[in-house]
């Protein structure tokens, strides 16, 4: 089965969450882990990948925690799924070429196709045709 990893869901649900908040307000960590009952330790890692990468914009202090710095509508997915869990492949192949397989394998041209289609398709989507 493919789908999404956890840490993307937990990506997505902060972005929704902070998306839905006036843009001036900061968000603190704990109160997306509270208020989804996500593990915080994770979140924060999360978000600390996004303010790294210019999706959020930390702010420090006692009622410190993150400001979503453009629209949903302006992240592009496949984006948000590289900052997370870096290149999109779908089998380890793709994203690691050095499968002892790769010499006799069968199927590496129609997943290579597949990947690129996922690709593309991720590609022309942003964070809020996901989160809308």
């Amino acid at each position: 089965m493919f789908k999404l990893t956890k840490k993307i869901e937990y990506a997505l649900i902060a972005l929704q969450h902070m998306q839905t908040k006036n843009r001036s307000n900061i968000t603190s960590v704990k109160e997306i882990a509270d208020r989804y009952d996500l593990p915080l330790s994770l979140l924060a890692k999360i978000l600390q990948q996004l303010a790294k990468h210019k999706i959020v914009k930390p702010m420090q202090g006692p009622n410190g925690g993150y400001q979503i710095i453009n629209p949903l509508d302006k992240i592009m997915f496949k984006d948000l799924v590289e900052i997370i869990e870096r290149p999109i492949g779908i089998v380890d192949c793709l994203k690691k070429p050095d499968c002892s397989h790769i010499g006799d394998c069968n199927i590496q041209v129609p997943i290579e196709r597949i990947n690129a289609k996922i690709n593309k398709l991720f590609s022309t989507m942003t964070v809020a045709d996901i989160t809308n």
